[in-house]
């Protein structure tokens, strides 16, 4: 009996001891096929955490951060157990090699690592059921292949950068499937409603954030990325599911800093990854469509950072769980997601193949970067006389990793704002970005003048220099200069005062701080005309808060909390007489009236552009707004608000008469209308106080000028193409929706929209001749592009409308634009 029973303990320890080393599948452990159901973002994180449960010695799992919504974002680390145990060594000498840690020499002679990146568009969601079918190839015993390429490399799975906007595609989808997909591509389950699951909470692109970082979810992501500077670095996409399947090497134009070893390499992988797709006879396509210029993608940041950065994209949006396309052939998810594995697989592959020469050329790229190799300005330098304005670009810089200092003395350089060499002015503070260090490509991308495109027909904006975006002196200097420590001056001083306090209004931070006071109920005036107080000058807009009217609140309490929260310091003063100019009673000092908000949004409107509305009221001002439906404008009451916001889109409500009178009744009685882009357009010429600007160019053609070459039908648009180039607009910085502003303002322009000035109203910002600055811009939309209206202000009856024919708040990082919107909502029209 008891050797019966020490056998069968015998037996199951043996069997309990296989059991502990197997390892499920992810169909075995979430029990259903990868790509015949959608895996909702919990359960693949589930799914990863318990991989590494099982397989400790060769996955580590590391929580980055979370989403807006909460969803946990995580990165996995597959590798040999003996690369893992030294992963933080492995980590390290990477940053070696690219000159960030600088305690010692890199080893050349060590793994390479390669980044996948998954499901940055939610509903795109084939790649994070590759992900799962990636990791488990990777720990799989049974696949020898897989071990030998870990043995080259280290794997990094971000099996989701979008979770929140994943779940909003899949729980929607699984509400409309059935019990049987309907591969009809006219069947609801293909028809997904606004604002979609592509962006994340804000409605905003996470795949043009990656530069700019004003997303939650980047910033945590870049922080964890920049820790690695991986080697290889892949963007999973999916696009229309009637196109293949679309992998690197990618099309013109290239940016002049990618190297020809980053162009390569691309062929390398391209050419991997056909053999496996000529094998199994699936289509795709390269070098088309998808380039490499505009520096906040999955691929050209990466790319800017010294890896070999790409984009795979797979025919699948609107696909759902199967669809039939244009060719009559059904494609599943289960397609898709196969041939996201497949070039998963194949770029570990070709990287582990390459990886002697990948740590090589890495080494060698950031060397010639810190080496400044290539860069024809060697020393680029910022100065403000307001600190917060140096510091919301130290922020960028800093999130970028991208060192900053500071100089001094008589320098000349490349003057920005008036194109030409001129002495530097350097005023209270100044920065300064030397390209002698690790990051130099992408400082020079980030900071370059003009835009140099080796073909027109790019995918993206083609502009955007941070001097022009972010409204501040900058000059490029050729020589290299001694670059001091950055030293941050202390700006907030407490001050007290039983009367009141003056503070100028010259950085988003002064109306950030208004926007808090305004908030809590702290009645603030501005000054509509200069003064001086107390020998000093103050300037149009100065914010003003005393005692009368603001009896009811703790007032200094509040000023005190918005100061120290902004980073602002206003001044004290003792008397409502000022030195030279309007006293504090004037009618020339304005009370800003509390505004009530109204966001139009939902179908109908751009949903990136209301979410960037949405996102500078919540995150930036943190200040209450009411998202409105456009389909509700004609039935919900008005009267409820004195400001109503309407981003850009394609308003059907404004061609509903009963709608547009009842719009302009708001007006009349008191409310204010902010029109942006395409709202703008769609105002002019319904009886408001603006009109589009014609094209007055002879537009005279002989007969034959209708006649075109096929071949060139992908070019004959370019004339009239303007997919994102920078403009100067002259200002009238004495009206209230300038104040902040110099005479001018830098405004990144993505159509040919100009309208004539206004007979009855304040033309604000106006485009002159010759006033293009950098980015294409076909010549028909040159010719068209000045002497018109971009920004303007209509009164009607007791209320105004304010027009801005280009958005300021792009993307979120056209940072001088903020202020422009601020106040069109808070000081125009008090």
């Amino acid at each position: 009996m008891r050797k019966f029973v020490f056998l069968a303990l015998s037996f199951w320890l043996l069997v309990s001891g296989i059991k502990a080393q197997t390892v499920q599948s992810p169909e075995q452990f979430l029990g259903y096929k990868i790509g015949t159901k959608f895996t909702r973002h919990h359960r693949i994180a589930e799914y990863f955490k318990y991989v590494a449960a099982a397989k400790p010695d060769m996955v580590k799992i590391e929580k980055y951060g979370e989403t807006n919504e909460g969803r946990e974002l995580l990165v996995a680390f597959i590798a040999t157990p003996e690369n893992l145990k030294n992963l933080d060594n492995i980590r390290k000498n990477n940053l070696r090699l690219a000159g960030v840690e600088k305690d010692k020499a890199g080893d050349a002679n060590a793994p390479a690592v390669v980044w996948l990146s998954y499901n940055v568009h939610g509903n795109e969601p084939a790649s994070s059921e590759a992900a799962l079918l990636t990791l488990y190839s990777l720990i799989d015993p049974l696949n020898a292949k897989t071990k030998e390429w870990l043995k080259n490399t280290v794997v990094v799975i971000d099996p989701c950068i979008n979770p929140d906007g994943r779940d909003r595609y899949v729980n929607w989808y699984n509400m409309s499937v059935g019990k049987n997909m309907n591969v009809d591509a006219q069947a609801r389950e293909h028809s997904e409603p606004w604002p979609q699951g592509r962006t994340n909470h804000y409605n905003f692109d996470l795949n043009r954030d990656w530069a700019w970082q004003t997303q939650i979810e980047s910033q945590q992501r870049l922080k964890k990325y920049n820790e690695w500077l991986p080697q290889v670095h892949v963007d999973f996409h999916e696009q229309g599911f009637n196109q293949p399947y679309y992998f690197a090497p990618a099309a013109e134009p290239f940016h002049e800093v990618i190297t020809q070893w980053q162009r390569d390499f691309q062929v390398m992988i391209g050419k991997n990854n056909a053999k496996y797709f000529d094998e199994n006879g699936w289509l795709y396509f390269t070098k088309e469509r998808f380039d490499l210029f505009y520096p906040s993608y999955g691929d050209t940041y990466p790319i800017y950072n010294g890896a070999i950065g790409m984009t795979f994209e797979q025919g699948g949006i609107r696909a759902g769980l199967g669809v039939i396309n244009d060719d009559g052939d059904t494609l599943t998810l289960v397609d898709r997601a196969t041939h996201h594995f497949t070039t998963s697989l194949s770029t570990i592959e070709t990287a582990s193949n390459n990886a002697q020469k990948l740590l090589n050329e890495f080494k060698r790229y950031f060397d010639n970067n810190r080496n400044a190799a290539n860069q024809d300005y060697k020393t680029y330098v910022l100065t403000s006389t307001d600190e917060n304005k140096i510091n919301a670009v130290r922020k960028l810089l800093e999130r970028n990793g991208i060192e900053y200092g500071s100089v001094t003395g008589k320098i000349k350089g490349y003057r920005y704002f008036t194109s030409k060499e001129e002495e530097v002015d350097l005023k209270n503070y100044t920065l300064a970005v030397s390209m002698y260090q690790s990051k130099s490509s992408l400082a020079k991308v980030l900071f370059e003048q003009k835009s140099k495109l080796s073909d027109s027909a790019t995918y993206d904006i083609t502009a955007w220099s941070i001097p022009y975006g972010y409204g501040i002196e900058c000059y490029a200097l050729k020589e290299k200069l001694s670059i001091q420590p950055y030293a941050t001056k202390e700006i907030v001083k407490p001050v007290s005062s039983a009367y009141g306090y003056l503070l100028p209004y010259t950085s988003l931070n002064s109306a950030e701080w208004m926007a808090y006071l305004v908030k809590n109920n702290v009645k603030v005036r501005y000054a509509t005309k200069p003064f001086s107080y107390n020998n000093k000058n103050y300037d149009r807009g100065t914010l003003i808060v005393i005692k009368t009217s603001n009896a009811t609140v703790n007032w200094n309490k509040i000023v005190a909390e918005a100061s120290e929260k902004y980073h602002v310091s206003p001044d004290a003063v003792a008397t409502g007489f000022v030195d030279k100019g309007a006293d504090f009673g004037s009618p020339d000092v304005r009370t800003i009236e509390k505004p009530k908000i109204a966001l139009i949004t939902g179908e109908q409107v751009s949903a990136s552009d209301a979410g960037e509305v949405w996102n500078l009221f919540d995150q930036t001002l943190d200040y209450p707004i009411t998202q409105i439906l456009a389909n509700d404008l004609g039935r919900v009451n008005l009267k409820n608000y004195n400001v109503v916001v309407l981003p850009d889109g394609n308003y059907k409500a404004l061609n509903d008469k009963a709608i547009v009178d009842k719009l302009k009744d708001f007006v009349r009685s008191g409310g204010k209308i902010i029109a942006i882009q395409n709202a703008m357009a769609q105002l002019a010429g319904k009886d408001f106080g603006i009109k589009l600007r014609e094209d007055k160019t002879d537009d005279k053609k002989d007969e034959y000028n209708a006649l075109y070459k096929y071949a060139d039908r992908e070019k004959d648009y370019l004339p009239n193409s303007i997919p994102g180039a920078i403009y100067k607009v002259e200002l009238d910085n004495t009206h209230p929706l300038a104040f902040g502003y110099p005479e001018f303002y830098y405004t990144l322009k993505q159509d040919a929209n100009v309208y004539e000035f206004m007979k009855e109203g304040w033309n604000v910002g106006v485009i002159k001749k010759d006033n293009y600055v950098t980015g294409f811009s076909g010549y028909k939309v040159k010719n068209k592009l000045k002497d018109g209206l971009l920004f303007g202000v209509e009164e009607l009856g007791g209320g105004q409308i304010v027009y801005m024919a280009d958005n300021p708040l792009f993307r979120m990082f056209w940072e001088n634009g903020k202020l422009l919107f601020c106040n069109a909502v808070f000081l125009v029209g008090q």
